[in-house]
């Protein structure tokens, strides 16, 4: 919990990694490039007190992670959304079962979600069945740039994605995170495109579709997709350590996510461990719309609150103090049945 100025902000942080870009864990160079990318974002956009050593920046381990995230942060629940990167790692570039035995040690405290690839075939839909089973999977993270063999992405509406839509909303795998975001070297910027996720939003409504980096830099795209797809929310990893370098830029993104969708449809998250929770916490607390961007809505303390934890806690069953809920609480998302041709 965070408190200021009399105020008591319950913070789910909802999304978070716990990884190894360690030179022994790198299958290839491809290894290297894809994590001196996220250092760099760590570095360029984040405050110099707060820039991590490199090495450090390459595995951090659960310990540490509790003490970043719970003991300094002020994050009451986090939820893991780890991506696999075979092809870049040897073992995988979110570590699974060290992520997975903090969730089950500290259940009142984080959530693990899994990924999964759907050119696995009919092997990867008995992996996610087996998978749904053992970490009791209320969502998953989906990285439609990722490589596999010759490929070099997926589309969010190819046959075989809606094969593996159609088992997690069997499975009850309701919460479905996306990167749609910034490229991040080598995967190809167009693999992040929004456009996918229009039709699987519209064929799929008893599935939330959270958009992780709220599809930046494609923000208009997806604003106008959200707009008219109820089960589509944004996701602030990555928009968040603007509030920093470029305030004005923060703002006009929280602002066009507040005029297009509404204040129950965004969800804070720092991106551990590219940042961490405590700075973008209390910057967004004390951060105002400038008074000359007059067409946003208000960002008022009740907004921030549903913000920063009570959309998450909402999508997730995460039971909230009664004390640190709202007048106008989020209501659980709304889903409705439909069938899929």
């Amino acid at each position: 919990m965070y408190s200021k100025d009399g105020e008591n902000y319950y913070i789910l942080d909802a999304h978070i990694a716990l990884w190894d870009a360690r030179a022994e864990n790198q299958r290839n160079i491809h290894g290297k490039q894809f994590i001196d990318c996220f250092y760099d974002y760590h570095r360029n956009l984040g405050p110099e007190s707060e820039t991590w050593p490199y090495e450090d920046f390459l595995y951090q381990g659960g310990e540490r992670l509790m003490k970043d995230i719970f003991t300094d942060g002020y994050v009451d629940h986090a939820i893991f959304q780890p991506a696999a990167l075979p092809a870049f790692y040897r073992n995988n570039f979110g570590q699974t079962e060290e992520a997975f035995a903090l969730a089950q040690k500290h259940p009142d405290k984080l959530t693990y979600n899994h990924c999964w690839d759907p050119r696995f075939g009919e092997d990867g839909l008995k992996q996610l069945r087996e998978d749904a089973k053992r970490f009791n999977l209320k969502g998953a993270k989906l990285y439609t740039a990722e490589w596999f063999g010759d490929s070099r992405g997926w589309k969010l509406d190819d046959k075989w994605s809606y094969r593996y839509l159609e088992a997690a909303q069997e499975l009850g795998i309701k919460n479905i995170h996306i990167h749609k975001g910034p490229t991040i070297r080598p995967l190809d910027r167009d693999a992040f495109d929004v456009a996918d996720v229009d039709k699987v939003a519209t064929d799929f409504t008893e599935l939330n579709f959270v958009i992780e980096h709220c599809g930046l830099p494609r923000l208009e795209d997806f604003c106008w997709i959200a707009t008219q797809e109820p089960n589509v929310h944004a996701g602030l990893a990555v928009a968040m350590p603007f509030i920093h370098t470029r305030p004005r830029y923060f703002a006009q993104i929280i602002g066009e996510l507040l005029y297009w969708l509404d204040e129950n449809r965004i969800q804070f998250s720092s991106d551990y461990a590219i940042w961490t929770p405590k700075w973008l916490v209390e910057k967004f607390v004390d951060f105002e719309i400038p008074e000359d961007m007059t067409e946003y809505p208000a960002l008022t303390t009740e907004v921030k609150k549903k913000i920063l934890g009570l959309n998450a806690a909402a999508m997730y069953d995460i039971e909230v103090p009664a004390e640190l809920q709202v007048a106008d609480p989020p209501a659980k998302a709304e889903t409705e049945a439909v069938a899929v041709a």
